[in-house]
Formats: structure tokens, C-alpha cells, sequence
């Protein structure tokens, strides 16, 4: 009688799911600090209706999101955290049509971002991560 060993892959799955949104929230952070610049991206957010200090801790939420994902810190809450963020933006490229390639872009990439984030809710922190916490 033989006996196999089975790989629990649903917690790779989760990991891959943590590591790239935590990187896209990062690097969506790095574009309005470093790019874009804080009062340009204030500027954009007026234009989009939100208040221009709301980029604040909109840049605040995906840096520390972004960190908490990368390093598997709660991915669980951090992802739960991420979601208005992301509903935000999903709701400016909205209007736009569906590919990201569009004029302004699309909602294509901000709603996957957002189903992203809910996975990572739903599956928590995955292999390689520093909490314990499923």
C-alpha cells in the first residue's frame, strides 16, 4: 500500500493572491508620492470629486495595506481595509468602459483589484507569512 503526500496549494494560491495585491498597492502608492506627486494627485482626486486631503490616507491605506500583504501580517484584515480604497477607484475608472486600455481607464483593473482583496479576505495570509493567524 502506497501513500501520497499531498501539498496544500489553496495556501500558495493565497500567498501568490497577498504578494500581488500588496505589490500593486505599493506601487499605486509609489505613482501619487513619487510621480504624480501628493498635490497633483489631490488635484486629480478634486477633479474626481473627492476631497484633495483624502489622498492622505488614501496613500497611508496602501502603504500599510501594501506592507501588511507583502509580509503576511493579518492579510485577512488587511485586505478588508484595502477595499474602500479600491472601491474608490474602481468608481472613478467606471465610467470609462471596461478595458484599462480605454481614454482615463477602464474598470477592468481596479475591479479585479477589488475581487483580489476579498479573496485574500476569505483565504487569509497563506504560506510564507509572519502571522500565524489563518
Amino acid at each position: 500500500m502506497t501513500t501520497t503526500k499531498t501539498i496544500d496549494t489553496g495556501a500558495y494560491a493565497a500567498t501568490l493572491l497577498r504578494l500581488t495585491l500588496g505589490i500593486a498597492l505599493l506601487a499605486h502608492a509609489y505613482l501619487k508620492v513619487f510621480i504624480f506627486t501628493l498635490p497633483g494627485a489631490a488635484a486629480f482626486f478634486v477633479s474626481q470629486g473627492f476631497p484633495g486631503w483624502s489622498v492622505y490616507p488614501v496613500v497611508a491605506v496602501e502603504v500599510l495595506t501594501g506592507i501588511a500583504l507583502l509580509l503576511g501580517l493579518q492579510a485577512r484584515i488587511a485586505a478588508v481595509i484595502s477595499l474602500p480604497v479600491l472601491l474608490g477607484a474602481l468608481s472613478v475608472h467606471a465610467p470609462n468602459g471596461w478595458v484599462f486600455t480605454s481614454p482615463n481607464g477602464g474598470w477592468e483593473y481596479p475591479a479585479f483589484m477589488v475581487v483580489t482583496a476579498i479573496a485574500i479576505a476569505l483565504l487569509g495570509n497563506g504560506a510564507f507569512a509572519l502571522s500565524k493567524a489563518k
